[in-house]
């Protein structure tokens, strides 16, 4: 059994890299097939990212939000949930969290604590409704959760563009956030900060909770076999929905890190994608929280690598789109070297009997 579960997890690594390589070595024949320096284009998008300190920075900026939306994700699938409703979370979130910090008055050590708490309990419940509407109704989740990020978009909308609208702004914007809001800036010459250390320990919480707490053992055993769960004592129910609220919870929480960490006032006049990016970054992983930084990584440095190529190179952006599709259709197909990981089990299982093994 130790050596299965090691091999699987090799096969998921391997997998991965070759997903990544296979889209990569796509890349570059697109690119000779566009480019008049097809050379320098390619590197230019494989290293572009390290090669100035402010790139750099700007990879760690985009990997902050999707640490959150991507553990958050991953934590609802594996209790057999497929909610998209991070979306929603996030940019509900981001709307309570406008609020709190434009009409609160507080201290500047508890006012941005208190904009994410409130944010995070926004996001709580939009996936909340989606998780009650599952168990109680029997909705699907991936449809409800769907449908519930246009209800967080418009409602949001309507206090952006109403209340908290700044008419002096000259476009649709929220008022400035108070001073003590913001969450301060870790390094100079980049835009990294403070929400950075959230976003880490969102990353340990979701690999605590899932793999070293009894209730992630529930969330896992929901996940694989709800009626087993059931008939071993476990409440199906209450598990369903505690779980969706700590995944809105965490991108309610990320949208506001996100406003007070890159913002000075609330700008978004639609949906920001970082939940949908969660949703990838969790299939990258997984659905694994201690891999989610790694597809976060991989997502960012890709985006930010793309446009750079876009800007310095006669490259389209929409590389980075072709990238990351081949990558996801790579990753999800169950098929992709499960020939080879079938062989390896057989193979080792074999060994074992042999030399009379119990593992």
């Amino acid at each position: 059994m130790n050596k299965t579960k090691k091999i699987e997890a090799l096969f998921f690594v391997l997998r991965d890299l070759c997903a990544i390589g296979i889209a990569l070595l796509i890349s570059l024949l697109l690119i000779f097939m566009v480019s008049e320096d097809p050379w320098g284009s390619f590197r230019l998008f494989l290293f572009g990212p390290l090669q100035t300190v402010s790139r750099m920075g700007y990879l760690v900026e985009k990997m902050i939000p999707l640490l959150f939306t991507g553990v958050g994700t991953s934590l609802m699938v594996r209790c057999g949930q497929m909610n998209m409703g991070s979306e929603g979370a996030f940019y509900l979130g981001g709307v309570v969290c406008t609020a709190a910090a434009v009409r609160l008055a507080l201290p500047a050590g508890v006012h941005p604590l208190v904009c994410m708490l409130l944010a995070g309990a926004a996001g709580a419940v939009a996936c909340g409704i989606t998780a009650v509407l599952h168990t109680k109704f029997h909705a699907l989740t991936i449809v409800t959760s769907l449908m519930m990020n246009y209800v967080c978009l418009y409602f949001g909308m309507y206090f952006i563009n109403h209340p908290l609208w700044d008419t002096a702004s000259g476009f649709k914007a929220s008022y400035k956030y108070a001073e003590t809001a913001l969450l301060p800036r870790l390094f100079t010459k980049t835009n990294i900060h403070a929400g950075l250390f959230f976003a880490i320990a969102a990353v340990i919480f979701g690999h605590i909770l899932l793999e070293k707490s009894s209730f992630g053992y529930r969330i896992k055993m929901v996940g694989t076999n709800p009626s087993f769960a059931k008939y071993s004592g476990i409440n199906v129910t209450a598990t369903i929905i505690i779980c969706e609220l700590i995944g809105g919870f965490l991108a309610g929480f990320g949208g506001a890190v996100e406003q007070l960490g890159m913002y000075k006032r609330f700008e978004y006049q639609g949906l920001s994608g970082h939940g949908f990016d969660g949703v990838m970054i969790a299939v990258i992983a997984g659905n694994n929280p201690k891999y989610i930084p790694l597809a976060a990584l991989f997502l960012a440095y890709v985006r930010v690598g793309a446009e750079a190529t876009a800007r310095m190179s006669d490259v389209p952006p929409e590389l980075v789109s072709i990238v990351q599709s081949i990558v996801i259709m790579l990753v999800v197909a169950e098929k992709f070297l499960a020939g080879w990981k079938h062989r390896v089990i057989t193979r080792e299982s074999m060994k074992s009997l042999d030399t009379g093994e119990v593992k």
